[in-house]
C-alpha cells in the first residue's frame, strides 16, 4: 500500500510539474512583442505586396537592359557541325551531257567551324541601350516612391495605434474619477450629509465612464489589428507599444529651402525624369535609324568529303547597312515627341503638387503646434475645476452635480489635447514624405517629439 500511495503520489508530482511547465510555456508565448516605430516599418517594408512588386519590376527592367547591352556591345558567335550524304539529279539541275549519268552519288562532306558578327558603329542601338539603362534607374526610383508610402501608411497607423492608447489611459484615469466620486458619494450618504440622488447621480457617471473604457480599448485593439495586418503579421498576435504619443516642437524650417531640397530627393519627381531621359535617348535612337551601320563578320572552320580529310576555310567580312526607305521613323517619331510632352506636363503638375504638399505640411504644423497649447491649457485647467468641484462636494456647500460636470469638461479636455498632438505628429509625417526618403526623415522627426 505504502508503495502504491508513493507512486500516485509521485505521478501527481509530475503531472503537476508538467502543468506548471506548460503553464509557463504557454505565459512565455503569449507574452507581447513590444513594437517601436522603426520595428513597424522594418517590418512593413519587407511584408508589403507593393515594395515586394516594385522590385520584381527593377529585376525586369535589369534583364530588358542586359538583352539590350548584349544585342549593341557583344559579339555573336555560333558554332556549327554537320554530315552530308546526299545524290544529285543533274538533269533536273539542267545539265545533260553524252555519256553522262543523270544521277551522282552518293557522296558525303562534314564541316565544323565558327562565326562570329560584332557590330562596330550602331548609333540606333547605343540609344537604345541608354534609354533602357534609365528604364533601370527609374524603376529603382519607383521602388524607393514605392517605400516612402509604405513608410508613410505604416507611420500613420502606428500613431493610430498611439492615439488609440492614449485614449484607453485618458478613459482609465476618468474611472478612477469616478470611483473616487462614487466612494466619497457614498460615505457622504452613510454619514447623511449627501442624498440618494448624489450616489446614483455618481454611478450613472461611473457606468458612462466604464462603457467609454470598454469602446477606448476595442478601438486599441483594432488599430492593432490594422498595423499588424500592414506589417505581415498574425492579427490578433500578443501586442503592445514600445512609444507612446508625445509632443515635442519641430524647429521653424524654410518653405522655399524645402522645396527644393523635395525636388532633388523626391524618388516619384526624379522617376519622371529618368522617364523623360529615357523618351529622349529614344527619340537620338530613331534619328539613328538613317544612320549607316557598320559591322565584322567572320566565320572559320573545317570541310572535306571526309572526318579525316578537313580542309580549312575561313571568311572575313566588313559589313555597311544604309536605310533607303524607313516610313516607320517618321510614326514613330510622332509617338515619342506626344509622349514626351504629355511627360513634361505630368512634371509640371508634380512640382506644383510637391510644394502644395510641404507648404500644407507646414500649415498643418503650425496650426497643430497652436492648437496643442490652447489644448494642453484647456487641459490644466480642466484638472483644476475638477479638484475645485471635488472639494466643494467634500465640503458639503455643493452637490456632485458641479463635480459630474467637471469630469465631462475634463474628458472634453483630454481629447482635445490628444487630437491636436496626433494631428502635429501627422504633419511631421506628411512633411517626411513630402520632402522625399519619408524612412530616414520619419525617424528623425519621431526622434525630436
Amino acid at each position: 500500500m505504502k508503495l502504491r500511495e508513493r507512486s500516485v503520489a509521485t505521478m501527481a508530482a509530475i503531472c503537476l510539474a508538467l502543468c506548471l511547465g506548460a503553464g509557463r510555456g504557454a505565459a512565455q508565448d503569449s507574452a507581447p512583442v513590444r513594437l517601436t516605430l522603426a520595428d513597424a516599418i522594418h517590418k512593413a517594408l519587407a511584408a508589403n505586396l507593393n515594395g515586394l512588386a516594385a522590385q520584381d519590376r527593377i529585376d525586369e527592367a535589369e534583364g530588358s537592359r542586359l538583352r539590350g547591352y548584349a544585342g549593341a556591345m557583344l559579339p555573336r558567335v555560333n558554332a556549327q557541325a554537320y554530315a552530308n550524304v546526299q545524290n544529285r539529279d543533274l538533269r533536273a539541275m539542267g545539265i545533260s551531257l553524252p555519256g553522262m549519268p543523270e544521277v551522282v552519288g552518293p557522296f558525303s562532306n562534314y564541316y565544323v567551324g565558327f562565326s562570329a558578327q560584332q557590330n562596330l558603329i550602331d548609333r540606333a542601338s547605343l540609344h537604345t541601350l541608354r534609354a533602357g539603362e534609365r528604364v533601370v534607374e527609374e524603376g529603382k526610383l519607383d521602388y524607393r516612391d514605392a517605400r516612402d508610402q509604405i513608410v508613410r501608411l505604416t507611420a500613420a497607423l502606428y500613431l493610430n495605434a498611439e492615439s488609440a492608447a492614449a485614449r484607453v489611459e485618458s478613459a482609465q484615469s476618468r474611472v478612477s474619477d469616478s470611483d473616487a466620486l462614487l466612494k466619497l458619494a457614498q460615505d457622504k450618504h452613510d454619514a447623511g450629509t449627501a442624498t440618494g440622488v448624489d450616489v446614483l447621480r455618481a454611478q450613472v457617471q461611473w457606468a458612462n465612464d466604464k462603457q467609454a473604457l470598454l469602446a477606448a480599448k476595442n478601438q486599441y485593439r483594432q488599430a492593432l489589428l490594422g498595423l499588424q495586418r500592414a506589417m505581415g503579421m498574425t492579427p490578433g498576435a500578443p501586442l503592445e507599444l514600445a512609444e507612446s504619443l508625445a509632443y515635442r516642437v519641430l524647429n521653424d524650417m524654410q518653405v522655399d529651402a524645402l522645396v527644393q531640397s523635395a525636388l532633388a530627393a523626391r524618388a516619384d519627381y526624379r522617376s519622371l525624369a529618368s522617364q523623360r531621359q529615357s523618351l529622349v535617348e529614344q527619340q537620338l535612337a530613331n534619328r539613328a535609324r538613317s544612320y549607316p551601320k557598320l559591322s565584322i563578320n567572320g566565320s572559320f572552320g573545317g570541310i572535306g568529303r571526309s572526318v579525316g580529310g578537313l580542309e580549312g576555310t575561313g571568311l572575313l567580312q566588313g559589313q555597311i547597312d544604309f536605310t533607303v526607305f524607313d516610313r516607320d521613323r517618321e510614326g514613330e517619331a510622332r509617338q515619342l515627341a506626344s509622349r514626351l510632352h504629355a511627360l513634361d506636363a505630368r512634371m509640371a503638375d508634380l512640382r506644383r503638387g510637391i510644394e502644395e504638399d510641404v507648404r500644407e505640411a507646414l500649415l498643418n504644423l503650425s496650426s497643430a503646434a497652436e492648437e496643442v497649447d490652447v489644448a494642453a491649457q484647456g487641459k490644466q485647467l480642466a484638472h483644476r475645476e475638477l479638484e475645485l468641484a471635488q472639494d466643494r462636494f467634500a465640503q458639503g456647500t455643493a452637490n456632485n452635480v458641479e463635480a459630474i460636470t467637471a469630469q465631462d469638461e475634463l474628458a472634453r479636455a483630454d481629447e482635445n489635447y490628444i487630437l491636436a498632438v496626433t494631428g502635429h505628429m501627422d504633419a511631421k509625417y506628411a512633411l517626411a514624405r513630402a520632402l522625399g526618403d519619408a524612412e530616414t526623415k520619419i525617424a528623425e522627426f519621431a526622434a525630436s517629439r
